[in-house]
This record gives structure tokens, C-alpha cells and sequence, in this order.
């Protein structure tokens, strides 16, 4: 299924490949409990930017894998580069702006991220 998604003022928009019903993770790191981000790993190959590059900026901290990027309009952000799959992208589910038919939402653990970041690992794998 493909899903339309944007930031809040719409400067930014994108593209995705996934299925009817996604699973995602919410996690309880610093960053992301603080942003209320809910994230879906896919290969890079099911993402498309599709307008924005001039509007996002990026943030990094701690190792500087992952790649946080914002619109730099409305703060908001939408996607990003994540660490535990830097071959991958990590789209913010409240993003979306095709509803998907169900969302399942997984706690992760970021908090002890070392202990865990493995069993996020194959989600940036291209199955096809």
C-alpha cells in the first residue's frame, strides 16, 4: 500500500511503501518520548521524498548515527535516519496522512538501547 505523508505546514512530503496494517514502535528513549514519535522501519527503497529537501535540517547527539530531520518551517519530524538501521529510514506514523487500516503499536525499551537495538535491526531489509 502506498501512504502520502507530510510535516504540519506541508513543505515537506513523502512517499511510502507499506502494508495495510503497520507495526510500530514506540519508544521511551529521551528524544522520542519527549517528540511522541511513533516509528516505522523500512528499507530505504519504500521511501520517497517527494518535496522539502530545502526545508529540513538535520540533528545528531550522542554517537551521530542517527540522523534527526526536521522541517525547519514547523519544527515537525517526519522521517529520519535511525541508528539502529543507518541503511534505513524511520518514518513518524503521525505523519501519515493516508490513514492506515490498523496501526499496532510494540513498546520498545530505547531507554536501554544497547540491550535492545538488535531486534530492530531487520526492519530495514529489502524482502521485496
Amino acid at each position: 500500500m502506498r501512504y502520502a505523508g507530510s510535516c504540519h505546514c506541508g513543505a515537506v512530503r513523502f512517499e511510502i511503501e507499506a502494508p495495510p496494517v503497520l507495526e510500530v514502535e514506540r519508544c521511551n528513549c529521551s528524544i522520542c518520548a519527549k517528540s511522541g514519535y511513533l516509528h516505522l522501519i523500512l528499507p530505504l527503497s519504500k521511501f520517497r521524498l517527494i518535496e522539502g529537501d530545502a526545508s529540513l535540517t538535520t540533528y545528531t547527539f550522542n554517537s551521530g548515527v542517527a540522523r534527526h530531520t526536521f522541517c525547519k518551517v514547523c519544527g515537525i519530524k517526519p522521517f529520519y535516519t535511525p541508528r539502529s538501521n543507518p541503511d534505513g529510514v524511520d518514518v513518524n506514523v503521525n505523519c501519515l496522512d493516508t490513514e492506515p487500516e490498523e496501526v499496532r503499536v510494540v513498546d520498545f525499551d530505547g531507554r536501554h538501547w544497547e540491550q535492545h537495538a538488535h531486534t530492530l535491526a531487520h526492519k530495514s531489509k529489502d524482502t521485496g
